[in-house]
């Protein structure tokens, strides 16, 4: 495709950081809409409004050869429909009127309810679209129904990129932390109530490398990835005609087990390991064979590889 205008919605999110360089780096013109947070790439053409405001939406997508959506809220019962779903649907409404060659949508696994639901077997592009409890995941879906209904009504040419939850610099030590994760605010994202005696090392400051297991004692398996392999797809998906038409799930070269994950991490760095029981979760894994065959996708960064990376970034911000 030729593709030298791209409209970006959420450039200054966590992917958003990291996709626009791509993009200017292959001589693309950046049209990003900037809500609160400012683009800090140089060569971006920044455009003041709302993702709510259809006016200002089809003013960034006029003129644009592809468009980017990452705008996304995560549990803000207040924002996340006007942000996710509504905003969603006004990009597709400024694409219906716009000559576009490629809209790409950054969906998320959620869409596939993971571990809050029994995957039997590995989940890829044909497992049924099921959010699991919470605004997210039910914002997730929506986005991706939105936009493929318009590729039916009205031909939008769309790519999902549908990622695993995304890690970079050391927030992979935080998802494995006692410490960190009692009170999350998102369902699923953290270990709920717990017994008294984790409870006491959690109010006694006591840091434990925190491996999730079910009601037996059987620790889960998940699928995660790390931001430089959503980076690659990305690159691999934006102007390639292979891609239109298609969704593909981005996540690591293969799941993790936590017991093997958190005895590594703690050879690393001397904390020891504690058992956290999170009953009612089922472990998964997410198929990337798609990716690898269409897009010649190759996902660099394992658990043991995106360990090491965190520990040495948390090293040297010490």
């Amino acid at each position: 495709m030729d593709i030298r205008t791209v409209a970006v919605f959420g450039a200054s999110g966590k992917l958003g950081r990291h996709f626009v360089p791509v993009m200017l780096s292959r001589g693309m013109n950046v049209r990003a809409l900037v809500h609160r947070t400012p683009v800090k790439a140089e060569g971006v053409e920044s455009i003041q409004g709302s993702i709510t405001d259809p006016n200002a939406v089809a003013q960034v997508v006029s003129g644009a050869d592809a468009v980017v959506q990452l705008a996304t809220t995560k549990e803000d019962p207040d924002t996340f429909f006007d942000v996710s779903v509504k905003g969603t649907l006004n990009i597709l409404e400024a694409c219906r009127g716009a000559d576009i060659e490629q809209l790409v949508l950054l969906g998320g696994d959620a869409a596939f309810g993971i571990w809050f639901y029994e995957q039997p077997v590995p989940i890829d592009e044909n497992h049924r679209l099921m959010a699991y409890p919470g605004h997210y995941a039910f914002s997730k879906v929506m986005e991706e129904v939105m936009v493929e209904q318009y590729a039916i009504q009205y031909g939008i040419p769309y790519t999902i990129q549908r990622c695993s939850w995304v890690f970079e610099r050391d927030d992979l030590l935080d998802h494995f932390s006692l410490l960190e994760n009692v009170d999350p605010s998102e369902p699923g994202h953290g270990f709920g109530e717990v017994p008294e005696e984790i409870m006491a090392l959690v109010e006694a400051g006591e840091e434990r490398v925190a491996a999730q297991v079910n009601a037996d004692g059987v620790p889960y398996s998940r699928h995660i990835v790390h931001i430089d392999d959503v980076v690659q797809a990305f690159g691999l998906i934006l102007g390639n005609p292979a891609a239109v038409g298609q969704s593909f799930n981005v996540a690591a070269p293969s799941a993790f087990n936590y017991r093997p994950a958190t005895e590594y991490l703690s050879e690393r760095t001397g904390v020891p390991t504690i058992d956290v029981p999170t009953p009612g979760y089922h472990s998964f894994e997410i198929d990337v064979n798609k990716a690898r065959s269409v897009l010649g996708y190759r996902p660099e960064n394992d658990i043991v590889t995106m360990i090491d990376r965190a520990v040495e970034f948390r090293h040297n911000e010490e």
